[in-house]
Order: C-alpha cells, then sequence, then structure tokens
C-alpha cells in the first residue's frame, strides 16, 4: 500500500491509520525520526523494537498522548491533529496500556459500558441512577459478538485471571473504537506476564477483531505472538523505521537483526543525510 495517494481513495479504502514523517523531539534529543507507518482496516501490524528503540514513543503519538514534532496523521484518509487521547478516541483511535485501566471492584458489564453507562427511564434516571440491566445485557452482547467466552458478566474484575482482564480491557476498547466505524486499536505488550494458555486467548482474540475490520497495531517482545497473528512487521531501531515486511516473507533470524541492528535496514526506509 505504500505510495498510494489518500487523496485518491475513499474513506473504505485508506488505511485506517497513516503517519508520514513522524518526528517527536525531547529537547535535542530525537525520539523518532521521520518514520511513516501505516495499518489498514482488518490488519493486523507488529511493532518491535528493542527498548529504548522509541515503540512506546510512536504509539504514544498514534494515541494523542504525544503530539508530534513533525509529520502528519490520517485515520481512514482524513487529516486529524490529535491533542489528547479524548482526540484519538473521538475519532476512533484506542490504546490499551499494559496496566489496563480497568476498575477493578467493578464488575465486567461496568468495565465494558464505562463512560457510556445507560440510565433508567423517568425520575430515577434524572437522578443518574444506572440501568443495570441493561449493562449487563449489553455487555454479554457485546461479548458474543467479539466471540469472547469469558467469566459471566457480573463478576468483579479483581476475580478475574491475567488472561481474562487483559480480554475485558481488549474488548472495551474494541467496541469503543468501532463505535465510529471500523476503529483502528493499539495494543501495548498485551500478552506481558500473561502464561501460554492466557496469551493464547488474547491471540485468538486479536485475530477475531482484525476479522471484524478494525485495524490493530500490537507493540510486543513475544515475537511467536507476533509471527502468529501479524500480517505484517514493523522494526524501529533508534528511533527510525528499518524494517517494513508482510510477515511471510521473512523470519525470526531477519527480524531479530534488524531489532538488534545486526542485519542492515532495508533499502530506502533510512532518510539520507
Amino acid at each position: 500500500m505504500n505510495g498510494i495517494d489518500p487523496n485518491t481513495l475513499s474513506d473504505a479504502e485508506a488505511p485506517g491509520l497513516r503517519l508520514s514523517g513522524v518526528a517527536l523531539n525531547y529537547g535535542f534529543v530525537r525520539a523518532i525520526d521521520g518514520v511513516d507507518f501505516e495499518v489498514a482496516s482488518g490488519e493486523v501490524v507488529a511493532l518491535l523494537g528493542d527498548n529504548g528503540a522509541g515503540k512506546s514513543t510512536l504509539l504514544k503519538v498514534m494515541s494523542g498522548a504525544h503530539r508530534p514534532s513533525e509529520g502528519a496523521i490520517e485515520v481512514s484518509g482524513r487529516t486529524v491533529e490529535f491533542r489528547s487521547p479524548r482526540d484519538a478516541s473521538d475519532a476512533g483511535v484506542e490504546m490499551v496500556y499494559q496496566d489496563l485501566a480497568l476498575v477493578d471492584a467493578a464488575d465486567i458489564a461496568s468495565n465494558l459500558t464505562l463512560g457510556r453507562e445507560p440510565v433508567l427511564k423517568g425520575p430515577l434516571g434524572w437522578l443518574g441512577f444506572l440501568d443495570k440491566r441493561a449493562m449487563r445485557r449489553e455487555a454479554a452482547r457485546e461479548l458474543e459478538a467479539l466471540g469472547v467466552t469469558t467469566a459471566p458478566v457480573t463478576r468483579p474484575v479483581e476475580m478475574l485471571s491475567g488472561g481474562q482482564r487483559q480480554v475485558v480491557a481488549l474488548a472495551r476498547s474494541a467496541v469503543r473504537a468501532t463505535a465510529r466505524g471500523r476503529g483502528v486499536l493499539l495494543l501495548d505488550e498485551p500478552t506481558a506476564a500473561l502464561g501460554y494458555a492466557q496469551t493464547r486467548q488474547v491471540a485468538d482474540l486479536i485475530t477475531r477483531m482484525a476479522g471484524r475490520g478494525i485495524a490493530v497495531v500490537v507493540v510486543t517482545h513475544n515475537l511467536p505472538l507476533a509471527f502468529e497473528v501479524a500480517d505484517r512487521i514493523v522494526v524501529l531501531n533508534r528511533g527510525r523505521k528499518v524494517a517494513d515486511v508482510a510477515t511471510r516473507e521473512t523470519d525470526n533470524d531477519a527480524v531479530v537483526g534488524w531489532i538488534t541492528g545486526a542485519r542492515p535496514p532495508q533499502a530506502g526506509l533510512i532518510p539520507t543525510a
């Protein structure tokens, strides 16, 4: 898809998210250096790199947590300017951080509908009383649509396993991302500290979300996960993109070489001085 003029594309054909020449400076330090990046609707892109390579920083630019010093951001072919994560969320770009940002004491239904809770009709609704039954029905419907089998929606999050908590966080963000269309989902180390079975659960959910047309970007150190779920792999090294390749066209040794710097960058990816 590289080289396509977004002005010639309809919203449905344009990448779900595109960064063009994005750079981010911290004083005299250039944390991100002229990165081009895109992910299509229904595509999973693994964003890889060593510690300090700029992965999480680039993810924060995509999510509106950081404003780029240079470059442009497009969502579904439309240029946007994110001043905050709320702006990104309003545009359909949702971020799932490592800490998940779940309310432990609340149940699954409350977490899935957080920020958009239905209220009771009539005087009780005027006073702000929530419609718990409607929240549970909606949560169950959303989980079913995502093909998620987890604990009952009435179970408090604090009673869930690590894998179940991650699934709830992913499901909540997927619902928010698709509220205005197909949406974009950004995942920061979604399987960190999870066991094998729990990682499998998360990997299956990522695949199902892409199947629903959601554009998914995954930052991970888990190379087997990247090769399993990603359609394409992008590697950063010292804030620069050094590889952008279809997963089926590369292998573990090549990716490790790009991550460590032992392998030369792909031709044309590093700007010349």
